[in-house]
């Protein structure tokens, strides 16, 4: 029901848990849960956590990360944006902080237990997720996520258990860092691509 959604929503916006009991060392800034979603919307896109700039605006994938999974997807910003149709809700909602060397932290250990069943119990018009990097494939492909991020995406779309009825797609993360896995690995593009682009058009 939108209303049970829109107050578990709320909840998740407003959690502190990473502070308040964290597993680990307790998140060193204010928490900013980041996602959207609504009960309509069949497609999930899973990614790992936000980062800094995500983090200062809100916006989910409002960076160059973003414009290239809207370019994987060959949807404009409007439609990516519109969460009537595709709900966005990382591993972690939250952005966890960088390492010594700048990049960032995985995303909060706590987060993902706390609140992805009682998400994908409210999203049941979800019937594809991309799983954007491998923090997503391990928890919804577990326990057949492959040795690799390569061999997971090579073996291509699957059923999610756990998830009835949805189909899941494996990706590589859209960051520009990753530019050297997608040159290396050239059947990404002339393959997976037609194929995720046809899935995400039956159901914009």
């Amino acid at each position: 029901m939108p209303q049970a959604l829109d107050r578990l929503l709320a909840e998740i916006r407003a959690c502190q848990v990473c502070r308040t009991h964290p597993r680990g060392a307790p998140l060193a800034h204010e928490p900013r849960p980041v996602l959207r979603a609504s009960v309509t919307a069949r497609i999930l896109i899973v990614g790992q956590a936000p980062g800094t700039k995500v983090h200062a605006s809100g916006k989910p994938f409002d960076d160059r990360s973003g414009d290239r999974l809207r370019a994987w997807m060959n949807i404009p910003p409007d439609v990516f944006y519109d969460e009537t149709r595709i709900a966005i809700a990382p591993m972690g909602f939250c952005f966890p902080g960088q390492d010594a060397k700048g990049g960032d932290l995985p995303p909060r250990r706590e987060c993902a237990p706390l609140w992805r069943p009682r998400l994908m119990q409210e999203l049941a018009a979800v019937d594809l997720v991309l799983l954007v990097g491998t923090y997503a494939q391990r928890w919804y492909l577990r326990p057949r996520a492959a040795a690799s991020l390569t061999e997971t995406v090579r073996a291509g779309p699957r059923s999610l258990p756990g998830v009835s009825g949805a189909l899941g797609i494996p990706l590589p993360h859209p960051s520009w860092r990753n530019t050297g896995w997608l040159k290396a690995n050239p059947w990404f593009a002339s393959e997976v691509l037609p194929m995720l682009r046809s899935k995400v058009a039956e159901r914009i």
